[in-house]
């Protein structure tokens, strides 16, 4: 039996090559970091001390069902991120922690704004997080595993600071920051609030993605993208409300969905985030599996590793469970990823022929080297049969 007709185990699905395009590093902590860095900045605020116990409550206080009491557990974590040295340790255990989960290719975003606590400048705090990112690099390698992380600086939508940060963005776009986002809570903050930050984006050549269509509908989508001009949508999840599946099965595009599917505009679907806050009631029930079939270009992402406690070998295994995705499926995300990461062409184009492609062929091939069953011997009269 072929890899075509097989589902990939747990441990197939860890090694293969996987790109990561929306993770938060203030929702992608360890609990004992957390402990820890509270412990040595004073923060008394934690609800739980045993590393454990406060990794379930943070699971929990996630699985609510809204996305503003999502929100609220990252109060927590970013008052634990505002010295140099915490965000650099957290930067460097996040890039470790994805190479371990076979992760080569990360884009990981924080808002800069919320790490000023305690005197650190905007530009200290992109300094310290590209310091902890190839510090965690190193580590990787040294450990066996390749990784390569990029930075995606956010902008609060709820302040008015993204003009500051795309500028900030653009100046270290060379150094470690390959584009620009916005996030928090979508209603009653619109991404047109910040339209002056995007046209200069778009001025300069920069990329960016914008958080869109996941605890709003498709006005925020329609936005993000014919006003604001979106390179990705982060989650996009609501563009299922623009299309029509009859009883007979058959599907009818409205004009937006048509229009992100045909300009191959990336989605990044983050399934366990999205039960969490309600965008989808369950697995089974995620758009991911309808707008796979529909073809439009789909990425698999984790969004909050901590408040979600997964990973994206656990993401891809709930899918996996769900759809019976097979390696083609995984490889078919993961390109995807790759084509529709922010760094230069040839980059990306190295990325899926030289890790990703190879990676899922040497996968495929193991059922070719299962060891034979063992036999009895055929007696002498069988054998003359």
């Amino acid at each position: 039996m072929t890899s075509e007709t097989t589902l990939p185990t747990s441990e197939q699905i860890r090694r293969a090559p996987k790109v990561l395009l929306h993770d938060h590093l203030d929702g992608g902590l360890r609990p004992a970091t957390v402990v820890d860095l509270a412990r040595a900045t004073g923060y008394d605020g934690l609800p739980e001390t045993d590393p454990e116990k406060l990794g379930i409550w943070f699971r929990e206080a996630a699985d609510s069902g809204s996305l503003e009491r999502y929100l609220e557990t990252f109060a927590h974590t970013c008052a634990v991120m505002q010295t140099r040295d915490a965000l650099a340790r957290v930067a460097a255990e996040c890039a470790e922690d994805l190479a371990a989960d076979g992760v080569v290719y990360a884009e990981v975003r924080y808002a800069p704004e919320q790490h000023l606590e305690q005197g650190l400048t905007l530009e200290e705090v992109v300094e310290a997080v590209n310091e902890g990112f190839r510090e965690g690099e190193r580590r990787a390698r040294e450990n066996g595993h390749r990784i390569r992380v990029g930075a995606l600086l956010t902008a609060m939508r709820h302040a008015a600071r993204a003009l500051e940060i795309a500028e900030l963005a653009n100046r270290y776009r060379d150094t470690g920051v390959v584009g620009f986002d916005i996030a928090g809570a979508e209603a009653g903050y619109p991404p047109t609030r910040h339209l002056d930050a995007f046209e200069y984006l778009k001025r300069e050549n920069n990329h960016f993605t914008i958080h869109a269509g996941e605890a709003f509908g498709l006005p925020s989508i329609w936005q993000a993208l014919q006003w604001c001009g979106a390179d990705r949508l982060g989650h996009g999840v609501r563009i299922i409300d623009d299309i029509e599946v009859a009883d007979d099965g058959s599907v009818i595009l409205g004009r937006l969905a048509s229009y992100v599917r045909d300009k191959r505009i990336p989605l990044e679907m983050c399934p366990t985030s999205n039960l969490q806050t309600g965008a989808a009631p369950s697995y089974a029930e995620h758009p991911i599996g309808l707008l796979r079939r529909l073809q439009f270009r789909l990425t698999v992402n984790t969004d909050n590793r901590l408040m979600s406690g997964t990973n994206m070998s656990l993401e891809f295994e709930h899918l996996v469970k769900t759809f019976r995705y097979t390696l083609d499926d995984m490889q078919w995300f993961t390109v995807n990823a790759m084509k529709s990461a922010f760094i230069p062409f040839d980059e990306r184009l190295a990325m899926i022929n030289d890790v990703i492609k190879p990676g899922y062929a040497e996968l495929r091939a193991e059922w070719l080297f299962r060891p034979a069953a063992t036999t009895t011997p055929l007696s002498s009269e069988s054998a003359r049969a």
